[in-house]
């Protein structure tokens, strides 16, 4: 249940949020994760930043932004141990949240209500433009929505759809520039048979 009384602290209830930064792949979500974190960071905060261990694209530790940006991470198999993972923590944040288990939107809404800020990072579509992972029902639920945008790679709009490029059919697909482009919408759907 997820929003029972146990949830909040013994002090009454915490006021702790929940944010989400979503988008298309390249439009800058782990970008702008980590300039929240580093932020956060800079205020002396207590802060500690998740991963899927599933992720190593550019590191297994890091979470690195497309610009070669980064921050120290740890790498979860499971969303259930962030919640293991974060004692005394004042800010939780958690990239490539698509990845993680339908068990992340419990986690992200046990953490606020212990007084957490909780940060997500994520995309809200996969690559047939369908809702992907937790990300929509922690949309749903989180005080702040961030929607950043790339730019389309067919025409220069602003694109927040990820259209595969590979042949490869799985909806789970770790991959960069060689295997996806940001499309927008007249262009995702013209050059796409999903």
């Amino acid at each position: 249940m997820l929003f029972s009384e146990h949830n909040f602290t013994q002090r009454g209830p915490a006021y702790g949020s929940i944010e989400v930064i979503c988008g298309s792949m390249f439009s800058g979500k782990t970008e702008e994760l980590i300039r929240r974190l580093k932020r956060a960071q800079y205020a002396k905060l207590h802060v500690e930043i998740f991963k899927p261990a599933v992720d190593k694209r550019y590191d297994d530790r890091l979470v690195v932004s497309h610009d070669s940006n980064s921050i120290p991470s740890t790498p979860v198999e499971h969303s259930s141990s962030i919640l293991l993972l974060s004692n005394d923590t004042q800010v939780v944040g958690i990239d490539e949240a698509q990845f993680f288990d339908e068990g992340l939107t419990e986690v992200c809404v046990n953490l606020a209500n212990k007084g957490i800020r909780v940060i997500v990072a994520g995309l809200d579509m996969d690559f047939k433009a369908q809702p992907f992972g937790p990300i929509p029902h922690i949309m749903a639920i989180a005080e702040h929505v961030t929607k950043v945008h790339a730019v389309c790679m067919q025409c220069g709009a602003p694109a927040n759809y990820s259209f595969r490029t590979s042949t490869d059919t799985k909806t789970v697909l770790l991959g960069e520039k060689e295997a996806y482009e940001a499309r927008c919408r007249r262009c995702y759907y013209n050059l796409t048979n999903y």
